[in-house]
């Protein structure tokens, strides 16, 4: 694809935007500003862009965003309670740490698992009746987040690496799947998990001295 068809495509598809999915994105960029910032405002904010996507993908039949998005939900509401829990003086009980070697391996291996069964499940699907999907990169996309998204609901630095990644990857997938906009988004989101990164690093550091 030259760049003149790249910028038309770019330009059709923002134009096809639907102004709900606009709605996602901004939640969304404002769900990780919050999240970078430790404010629990990120799950609450965040939910609206979950459940706004899980109809987007539902309405364009892509699998694998809504599954994705279904989980980003359900955690949403589980890392919201996790944030929130304090202990018999009042205090927040979760802190934000680094992962041990121990932890970086369930990390690990939580993310092949996710990765081996979407993979497989979507080279079904692709076969069956799902032709727009992409099992490598989709099953990518969706593992990542999955261990990002579950270690963020326990304020683990690490989770912003895994974040990297699927933002890195998703940026060309809604590319080429005719969803610029959200492909822009995930620029976005790139450079804002690469600051939450850094600034989690920090207070890891401040949490741990």
């Amino acid at each position: 694809m030259s760049l003149t068809e790249i910028y038309q495509q770019f330009i059709n598809d923002m134009y096809h935007t639907s102004w709900y999915e606009y709605l996602a994105v901004f939640a969304g960029i404002a769900s990780v500003w919050y999240s970078r910032a430790e404010n629990i405002l990120v799950y609450p904010v965040g939910l609206i862009n979950t459940i706004i996507y899980i109809f987007i993908s539902i309405k364009v039949r892509l699998l694998c965003e809504a599954t994705v998005n279904l989980y980003y939900t359900i955690m949403s509401i589980i890392g919201w309670y996790m944030w929130m829990k304090k202990d018999s003086r009042q205090e927040v009980v979760l802190h934000i740490t680094r992962s041990s070697g121990k932890e970086w391996m369930k990390q690990v291996l939580f993310f092949l698992f996710f990765y081996t069964g979407i993979f497989f499940a979507l080279t079904y699907f692709k076969t069956a009746f799902f032709e727009g999907v992409i099992p490598w990169a989709d099953a990518f996309a969706s593992a990542t987040a999955f261990t990002g998204m579950w270690l963020m609901t326990k304020k683990k630095v690490e989770s912003w690496y895994w974040w990297i990644a699927t933002n890195i990857a998703s940026v060309p997938l809604y590319f080429v799947k005719h969803y610029v906009f959200t492909s822009v988004y995930y620029v976005v989101l790139l450079v804002m998990a690469v600051a939450g990164l850094i600034e989690w690093t920090k207070k890891a550091k401040t949490n741990n001295a």
